[in-house]
């Protein structure tokens, strides 16, 4: 597994690609325990600096994932901002600034990822693009962001149609209220909001990043959904249904 990271841009950037090696570690030895790892440095995790936005740092990640496994058979795009602001408050600065994050930065690590796929042998993989709840409803502080995760929903739809040639799936996974780094202050325990939203959500709750995992699993794996592609897939609690 290889993982691209914005470099410099967590203060606590070391501990935190520690614990992803941590938990890599734990995630494989408890489901095959008799795995060959004896320690972090067996882990077969690569992290890869670089900041998205920029056309080469899609190369990269891809360069390097493929220099070190082999080949490329699912690629995840995720990064992404998400700065809450009033509309008419938004500086041409915040709104270039999340178009070249979450939208430009899909486009170029896609395509890096595409290109790779489309010649290795055997041709193929799985491009998941994380759009959001967001590209299917309005945002009152989010209209720099909605915006880019319709782009990501209609770029998997095109990629589809695109390369399915090449036996590449694209699908997209429109998370809803998933509680991450981006909202961790807007929807923090105790505040009214949080309480809001868990109120429109039929489940009760906001979403895990775990909560993705098993979605994105099924669009990854060749032997669960390989007549996949083009597909919109909500994993947000029965959000969607519910705004009425």
């Amino acid at each position: 597994m290889a993982i691209n990271y914005l470099p410099s841009h967590n203060n606590d950037e070391e501990k935190l690609l520690s614990s992803l090696g941590t938990e890599a570690f734990d995630a494989i030895k408890s489901r095959n325990p008799a795995a060959p790892l004896h320690n972090l440095e067996d882990v077969p995790l690569l992290t890869v600096p670089g900041d998205i936005s920029q056309p080469d740092a899609g190369q990269e990640l891809v360069a390097q994932t493929v220099a070190r496994f082999g080949r490329l058979d699912t690629f995840v795009s995720n990064a992404g901002i998400c700065n809450f602001e009033e509309f008419l408050e938004i500086s041409p600065e915040s709104y270039q600034r999340h178009i070249n994050t979450n939208l430009s930065g899909a486009f170029y690590a896609v395509q890096a990822a595409a290109q790779q796929m489309s010649k290795q042998e055997p041709q193929g993989g799985s491009i998941i693009g994380i759009s959001s709840i967001s590209a299917l409803v309005g945002g009152a502080q989010q209209c720099h962001y909605t915006p880019t995760k319709a782009g990501i929903l209609s770029l998997m739809q095109s990629t589809a149609t695109a390369l399915g040639k090449y036996n590449i799936r694209c699908n997209a996974l429109l998370p809803g209220t998933i509680r991450t780094q981006l909202n961790d202050e807007d929807l923090k325990d105790g505040s009214e909001k949080k309480a809001h939203m868990e109120s429109r959500i039929p489940l009760g709750r906001l979403g895990r990043p775990d909560d993705l995992a098993g979605p994105a699993l099924f669009l990854a794996a060749g032997e669960l959904s390989s007549y996949v592609t083009g597909a919109t897939l909500l994993v947000d609690g029965g959000a969607f249904v519910n705004f009425q």
